[in-house]
């Protein structure tokens, strides 16, 4: 359990760390509240991105100057409009040992999957995306708006022992927001049929051990990887820096490797074809100074380790107190919990139901409604499974001191329980 002094502390060095990178430097004090280090973050967040827009100015659209900017541990290179963007710094993963290519990096996380999905159709003219329950819905609904030859195929649990060749390629979508369930239902199934797997990591950290677990299988199974990536949630201190999103692209050593590394380098090459294309490419801007090092790192570290266990105990709460209630306590990531209503939600009353907790119990608490996840406050939202078509609200689970997120999880069981039982 981490006392509200240790946390302050834990958080203050955070501050120092954002605050650092400014070139002005500001009077800043260890923060005696939890709103009091949230609001640092906040606005010291907003005064970097502000001073790094002051000093930059001559670092535009066209690259007229010979200056281009840089952030921190990132360097970048482009010519008009970014359309040839390259970024040298910090990788966002800690992988192990096989071939990987550098980071194709995007305006944000459906950027990437939206160019990739885009360039993938260029090499499988027509394939069947297999995808597990509580997969992003976003996702699934730009395939199917946008991906006419692409058809999705949603599994069921219990998943089937193997996956046989049709006559279409086999994508598999790995998400990183499904169940505990799925996710370790399908690392125990042979993947030596998926042509390809799209590996969307957002709500796992960068160094999580569940990103080394998915590649050692993808390598035991022989099948090339692309992974996406929104980096503005678990990448930034929980500090909104910036819209920003990432494609890296795995291959592996051994038997049919030279056909396989041909088609995961050529979908690289087109998934960069098509940020260039779409005009979303990053922004230098979005690229967080303090991203990268090794203070970065073992605050980060912590960070989504006190998130991870502030979820174990939400679940295991909610489980006790409003059993009839919790849709989803077990999602693989550990950052949300999912809360169902004795009456059907749809998109409106789950967003008021959301808004209306929140708004009540943030007069006492650390929380709002926001629709986003992995900050130093909780957030509720509406929930949609795009697969079952159903609703219900998202409570997302914070970085807090144990006994403060303890209280707020009681009241919000007590709160879900009076007005939606």
């Amino acid at each position: 359990m981490e006392t509200i002094e240790t946390y302050l502390e834990r958080k203050y060095r955070e501050i120092r760390l954002i605050h650092d990178c400014l070139r002005s430097p500001r009077q800043v004090s260890r923060p005696r509240t939890v709103d009091e280090a949230i609001a640092a973050k906040f606005q010291l967040t907003a005064a970097l991105r502000a001073e790094h827009e002051l000093q930059d100015w001559n670092a535009t659209e066209t690259a007229w100057s010979a200056a281009l900017p840089a952030s921190g541990h990132f360097k970048f290179q482009y010519d008009y409009q970014r359309a040839d963007l390259s970024v040298s710094g910090p990788s966002s993963y800690d992988l192990e040992r096989g071939c990987a290519r550098d980071a194709t990096y995007t305006a944000s996380g459906m950027a990437a999957i939206s160019s990739l999905f885009l360039a993938a159709r260029l090499i499988f003219p027509k394939a069947h995306i297999l995808v597990l329950p509580g997969s992003y819905g976003e996702t699934l609904e730009l395939v199917d708006r946008f991906l006419p030859s692409y058809r999705l195929v949603p599994l069921a649990l219990p998943l089937p022992e193997s996956f046989d060749q049709e006559d279409a390629p086999k994508i598999l979508l790995l998400d990183s927001c499904i169940s505990a369930g799925a996710f370790e239902a399908m690392l125990r199934r042979d993947g030596s049929a998926f042509d390809l797997l799209v590996f969307d990591t957002t709500c796992f950290s960068g160094n999580s051990g569940r990103v080394r677990r998915v590649l050692r299988w993808a390598r035991r199974c022989g099948v090339p990887v692309a992974m996406v990536r929104s980096h503005n949630k678990l990448d930034t201190l929980g500090a909104e820096y910036g819209r920003l999103g990432s494609a890296v692209f795995v291959n592996w050593s051994g038997e049919g490797a030279d056909a396989k590394r041909a088609m995961i380098e050529r979908l690289a090459g087109e998934t960069g074809n098509a940020v260039r294309l779409l005009g979303s490419a990053a922004l230098p801007a979005h690229f967080p100074p303090y991203a990268g090092g090794k203070n970065y790192r073992a605050l980060t570290r912590v960070r989504i380790a006190a998130i991870l266990r502030n979820g174990r105990l939400a679940a295991r709460l909610l489980a006790r107190e409003i059993p009839k209630l919790s849709a989803e306590l077990h999602f693989v990531h550990g950052l949300y919990v999912t809360l169902c209503s004795r009456r059907p939600l749809d998109e409106l009353s789950a967003r008021q139901a959301a808004e209306a907790m929140s708004g009540e119990l943030r007069s006492r608490y650390p929380i709002r409604h926001a629709g986003s996840f992995g900050f130093d406050f909780a957030t509720t939202e509406w929930f949609h499974d795009a697969i079952l078509d159903e609703y219900s609200v998202r409570v997302a689970v914070p970085d807090l001191p144990t006994h403060l997120w303890n209280e707020l999880v009681m009241e919000i069981a007590k709160w879900w329980g009076k007005n939606h039982g």
